[in-house]
């Protein structure tokens, strides 16, 4: 009889913590996540999910992908996601045109240009001269990497209107093929193309927009002025959670890294990932914190200005919340 009671305790102990790992699931809160693209260059994003690091705040992120800026931007308006993830400059496009609900920046993740110049030869010592006189097959006008890009050429003495044939009407989706295909002499790619285009020899890297352009608030979460306050708990969690991920992938290795994040990238080689991830580790790429300094919204302005897209300036307060990054910074 003991023996029965005994094993019907422990019984009901078990269908109750059952009961209540189910109850603490169903009460995370959900929230929408529209990211960009799908990119290497994104990796803390991936740690945190994989990680875990979300559920530990009681949040359940639903992520998807949303193919161009414009596009991301329009379903963080309509209420299609909470949060955005995309370039900085969107949120200047969108409040110069007269947004009654501000898209405010409150957690970075990237804090360089993510793409590299390829050149379709190998070239031992590379100088920007080189490119003067070429074909380029640049990134989207308007969109922060063909700023970026021109404000680099700029740098180093050359005009993109007439020291060289910029090509820049073609899809992003396209840019990789287009150049594979034969057209122009150097690209501006993304990883983990640029690195497959070099293991196949398809193309070669000569140089980093990233490192010549400087520190910039190159990719961030974004949302509405009223969701960050009407929901400033699940933000604060979000935020806190990334942090988490940005320690991780600026302590744990490459490789480590790469590991956890292939799920993502079901038709990448892991050790091409972790050649990727090592490559944005060490010129800086990751944030190592979601703070988005004053400094690095001057200077995504002022390569607004360079390439002509900017209007007017925008104050930092205006669009920039550091509230919640600081606090999970401390």
């Amino acid at each position: 009889m003991r023996w029965f009671k005994r094993s019907l305790f422990y019984s009901v102990i078990a269908v109750l913590l059952l009961s209540l790992a189910a109850c603490n699931k169903h009460e995370l809160e959900k929230v929408k996540v529209g990211e960009v693209t799908r990119s290497i260059f994104y990796a803390p994003q991936y740690v945190a999910l994989e990680k875990g690091f979300f559920e530990d705040e009681g949040l359940s992120v639903e992520l998807q992908t949303i193919a161009g800026g414009d596009k991301t931007m329009t379903a963080l308006l309509s209420d299609g996601i909470d949060i955005a993830l995309v370039g900085s400059e969107t949120s200047i496009y969108v409040t110069l045109q007269g947004a009654n609900d501000p898209i405010q920046n409150f957690a970075q993740l990237t804090q360089t240009d993510g793409t590299f110049l390829v050149a379709r030869d190998k070239i031992d010592n590379f100088s920007w001269d080189l490119v003067k006189g070429s074909t380029f097959l640049g990134q989207r006008k308007g969109g922060m990497p063909q700023m970026a890009g021109e404000f680099v050429l700029k740098k180093h003495g050359i005009d993109p209107t007439q020291d060289l044939t910029l090509i820049q009407n073609i899809d992003f989706a396209n840019i990789a093929t287009a150049f594979a295909s034969g057209t122009g002499d150097f690209v501006q790619l993304f990883e983990p193309t640029a690195s497959v285009f070099e293991k196949e020899g398809k193309g070669y890297i000569v140089a980093s927009f990233g490192t010549e352009s400087g520190h910039l608030p190159y990719t961030s979460f974004m949302a509405k002025s009223s969701y960050l306050k009407d929901e400033a708990k699940t933000v604060q969690g979000f935020t806190n959670a990334l942090k988490r991920a940005q320690d991780f992938v600026q302590k744990e290795s490459a490789a480590e890294v790469a590991k956890i994040i292939q799920p993502y990238f079901e038709n990448v080689d892991v050790d091409l990932i972790e050649t990727v991830v090592e490559r944005y580790k060490s010129q800086g790429s990751y944030a190592t914190d979601p703070i988005l300094e004053k400094g690095e919204w001057d200077n995504l302005q002022t390569i607004m200005e360079e390439a002509g897209e900017l209007p007017q300036r925008v104050d930092y307060e205006e669009l920039v919340n550091t509230t919640f990054a600081k606090k999970a910074a401390e």
